[in-house]
């Protein structure tokens, strides 16, 4: 039994920070404190060179890890760039940079690049913040270490509340972060975002040590840290919202027409696609398949408040689905390279089927007992593909290479390969 076995036996998770812990902990604790202002006040929003200048060499003598956030206009401007950095560090205070009118930050990101970086969810950062040139070499993912850690709810204002004790505003979390000026409670929120941050890294720390997660931890950050860019998403007019409901081929064109013609006048606009037409809207027009601008302005999302232009140039998208001969037409759907659908797998392979099951019910009960989300012990999609396709012997050398080569890490191919060999030696034993 590894040491986190052993903790997790325990079934109170031991918050580092005095907090009550989110699990009913007793009621005699102390109420979490509300923190209204950052410590040392709102700095103003660098937005010149000069000032850049100054703050790339006050994080450059600071000491210790740096905390990282940034702000996206999601729902407001067309991408996810980003529209406010907040950094902080010992030695050097809080700084809200403006990386529009300060869009090359690679010089502080050269100074930082051997510092750790704690921030909260990195992967959702990471792209906007590798955009402007800050690319971590080394960092610390408070969010994951909360799950890991076992915690029930792993939101950044959940975590600084129940491991430190504290209370964060998150009233501005959607805002247009590309409004300018930036109002100054939304800067306090900024602000506040990265006050508490090094100090819950350094609670996580302390916590996944305690279990004997450190190690796992330090492996997940540095899978995330390595890691390239995302590949741009193929097709990506399929993840329309309800493109369940278009069955025909010639209707998925008009999708795939109107979906990249908004598409490019988003880019332009720079503004939310969604602004532009909705995606209600554009299953609504693939599915009716109107016959002219009249027949489309009729249609929900197409009202009286759309001028006839807009009209003309949406109802040119449909009628160019309408004209493609059938081979230009979208095949239903787009090349499976994995497993199939775990639904369809009674049908096509029983005993592939039986092996999924078992090896769910293994993975489930050992996440369990390390109090952590199953999706963190290992990665749904890698259990599907061993199950679809096991090695041919099914003992621990050939199920860990196969683990190691679908991208798990060492900890996790430790952890999981007992679990799998026995599920699928004992689903062979009885086929």
């Amino acid at each position: 039994m590894t040491d986190a076995q052993e903790t997790a036996a325990d079934s109170t998770l031991r918050t580092t920070g005095g907090a009550p812990p989110d699990d009913g902990g007793s009621s005699d604790a102390e109420a979490p404190i509300p923190l209204l202002e950052p410590r040392d006040g709102i700095p103003p929003v660098i937005a010149d060179e000069e000032t850049l200048a100054e703050a790339i060499a006050a994080f450059a003598a600071g000491s210790g890890p740096v905390a990282v956030d940034a702000e996206r206009a999601s729902g407001y401007r067309y991408g996810q760039r980003a529209y406010l950095v907040q950094l902080r560090r010992e030695g050097a205070g809080t700084a809200l940079i403006d990386p529009i009118a300060c869009p090359d930050l690679s010089g502080l990101g050269e100074v930082l690049s051997d510092v750790e970086w704690v921030l909260h969810a990195a992967t959702q950062d990471l792209p906007c913040l590798r955009e402007i040139d800050m690319v971590p070499s080394r960092l610390f993912d408070t969010e994951l270490a909360g799950r890991l850690a076992g915690f029930p709810r792993v939101g950044l204002g959940a975590m600084v509340e129940n491991v430190l004790g504290y209370v964060l505003e998150k009233g501005h979390s959607a805002v247009d972060w590309s409004t300018r000026p930036l109002p100054e409670p939304w800067l306090r929120y900024a602000a506040l975002d990265v006050e508490l941050l090094v100090d819950l890294r350094d609670a996580l720390e302390k916590e996944l040590d305690r279990q004997g997660k450190l190690d796992w931890a330090r492996q997940e950050f540095d899978a995330i840290a390595s890691a390239p860019p995302a590949e741009p998403r193929k097709d990506p007019w399929r993840r329309t919202s309800g493109m369940h409901k278009v069955r025909r081929r010639r209707q998925m064109a008009v999708v795939r027409e109107l979906w990249e013609a908004r598409d490019r006048i988003a880019q332009r606009r720079d503004v939310s696609p969604g602004k532009v037409l909705s995606d209600a809207a554009i299953v609504e027009a693939a599915l009716a398949l109107p016959a002219g601008a009249q027949a489309l302005a009729a249609l929900n999302g197409f009202g009286h408040r759309m001028g006839r232009r807009q009209l003309e140039q949406w109802q040119a998208a449909v009628d160019r689905a309408k004209a493609l001969p059938e081979t230009a037409l979208p095949a239903h759907g787009q090349p499976v390279t994995g497993p199939p659908p775990p639904k369809a797998w009674a049908d096509k392979d029983p005993a592939a089927a039986a092996r999924l099951s078992a090896a769910r019910a293994g993975v489930s009960a050992l996440a369990e007992q390390l109090n952590m989300p199953q999706e963190n012990l290992i990665t749904p999609d890698t259990v599907r593909r061993l199950c679809w396709e096991p090695p041919a012997t099914a003992d621990a050398d050939s199920i860990s290479a196969s683990l190691a080569g679908y991208g798990a890490r060492a900890w996790q191919v430790e952890l999981v390969t007992p679990v799998l060999v026995g599920a699928l030696s004992a689903v062979g034993r009885s086929a």
